[in-house]
């Protein structure tokens, strides 16, 4: 006689553990929402779709607080815009300068060699300056014969204000450019040469100072 294979009658737990390993509902969540629905009045899947959108709310918030975060960073925005002095063109100029002959005396008399004087007074007078459109008549101060003070160095110059003095003054473009713009720049620097000599002269007379004008102004 055959053996008779016993019927199972009863689920059993070990073996339907081994099922639906992939995609495996977790126990009691259809519980949970069956007892929500009971509750609440709302179909089960209802609920279900809820507790879905709840589930992805953190994924979309973060989203949110990463865009909000890009858009406020400063290196991701875009760069402040460049002054329009920084993106004017300028044109370079040669320019040399002499001390008056009202100050040669003062020059030779102050302690520190006059090309040193009027090359600092240079520096000075045209620290921040800018070249006018309305041009100013050279002065007829008479200049010092003495070449070996002269001061010379090439200067940025605004190229459109430079283009007005050109258009209204110089049309065919013969002059020297320096003969253009001189007038502006001689008079500034003539004022800073009295004023170093006057700071030469203050500082001579203080009893405190310990440094000579020679060393002060070479440090410039």
């Amino acid at each position: 006689m055959r053996k008779k294979i016993p019927t199972i009658t009863r689920p059993d737990p070990a073996y339907a553990a081994t099922l639906q390993q992939g995609d495996r509902e977790v126990p009691g969540k259809e519980d949970e929402a069956q007892v929500t629905a009971t509750k609440t009045g709302t179909p089960v899947a209802d609920v279900g779709a809820d507790r879905h959108e709840s589930e992805r709310a953190p994924e979309s918030a973060v989203a949110l607080h990463q865009v909000t975060a890009e858009s406020s960073d400063p290196h991701t925005s875009l760069r402040a815009p460049v002054s329009a002095r920084a993106l004017s063109p300028t044109r370079k100029i040669d320019i040399r300068v002499n001390a008056l002959e009202r100050q040669e005396a003062a020059l030779e008399t102050c302690g520190v060699e006059p090309a040193h004087v009027v090359r600092a007074a240079l520096r000075r007078a045209v620290k921040g300056w800018q070249l006018s459109p309305v041009f100013a008549p050279v002065a007829e101060e008479r200049r010092t014969r003495n070449t070996q003070w002269q001061a010379r160095t090439s200067l940025a110059v605004d190229a459109a204000s430079l283009g007005v003095l050109l258009r209204d003054h110089d049309p065919l473009d013969v002059l020297s450019k320096w003969a253009l713009i001189r007038g502006q720049v001689e008079p500034r620097i003539w004022g800073e040469i009295d004023k170093i000599l006057e700071e030469i002269a203050a500082r001579a007379a203080s009893p405190h100072e310990q440094h000579t004008p020679q060393e002060t102004y070479l440090k410039r």
